[in-house]
């Protein structure tokens, strides 16, 4: 895949090129890497322009659409910055839309303009995400929300497995380390216990509707935050749950726009 000139600089202390062949990990100790805690509050927005005046200790927002200006704002202000990625699905709308060829792309994932990815073909989307994480990195941000990771679990026209996202998953954990940036583990509940070890903290959208936040509480025993957020729900339908769990949760719009609900502390 041709990168971008301004990527093939050192990133972090290690070349781009060694991060794309697997090797950065072991250049850059993990040691430092920001692990955030149980009950950190954090405001997550990917739509609109962000709202940088938010009271929470840190900020979830997307990766392409928000420059280091931003991120560096952010930091300014005390906050760390988490990007967001779609990891499991092609979205013709990212500049980068065509290093997706057609072979990997499935089915609708329910979003405008998003397929689902086959995420056996690691050949493919490994140097694809490598390049996104990277590009994180370079405008400084703290961590990345990897979406869609759950992938074997819904209808996305390939028969992939758990065994399959299990190790697109900590593909993705060991590219993020290697740039020594945190990962959460977004929404596959049903490998938290495989995945704790991998990933840094976690975001999970309607646990409390769906009954399933008890799946959740390991990352909290491990003194890794969930962030968590509910879209149906009132907050005095969950948050009593969900605070006494540990978790740092809040209402938000679907479109997940600026306003939020966050549970009282």
């Amino acid at each position: 895949m041709a990168l971008p000139a301004r990527l093939t600089r050192f990133v972090a202390g290690c070349a781009l090129l060694t991060v794309l062949s697997g090797a950065c990990a072991a250049a850059r100790p993990a040691t430092g890497r920001w692990v955030p805690a149980p009950g950190t509050t954090w405001q997550w927005q990917l739509g609109g322009k962000v709202d940088t005046g938010v009271d929470a200790e840190v900020y979830d927002i997307d990766g392409v659409d928000n420059d280091a200006e931003v991120v560096a704002t952010l930091h300014a202000a005390g906050r760390r910055v988490v990007c967001y990625v779609n990891t499991g699905a092609a979205e013709d709308f990212r500049p980068d839309a065509a290093a997706f060829p057609p072979a990997v792309k499935g089915k609708p994932d329910g979003w405008p303009g998003e397929q689902w990815l086959d995420i056996r073909r690691q050949d493919i989307l490994r140097p694809i995400m490598a390049a996104r994480f990277a590009q994180c990195r370079e405008k400084g941000f703290d961590g990345i929300e990897a979406d869609n990771d759950d992938g074997y679990a819904a209808d996305t026209g390939f028969p992939l497995t758990a065994a399959d996202q299990l190790s697109y998953n900590r593909l993705l954990a060991g590219l993020a380390h290697g740039l020594g940036l945190s990962i959460g583990l977004k929404n596959d509940l049903g490998q938290v216990e495989d995945l704790l070890p991998d990933f840094d903290f976690a975001v999970d959208e309607q646990c409390a509707e769906f009954t399933e936040c008890e799946r959740l509480a390991a990352f909290v025993k491990a003194g890794k935050a969930v962030f968590h957020v509910e879209y149906n729900l009132e907050l005095t339908q969950f948050c009593a749950e969900t605070t006494a769990l540990g978790f740092s949760s809040m209402r938000k719009n679907r479109s997940l726009d600026a306003p939020r609900w966050p549970c009282p502390a």
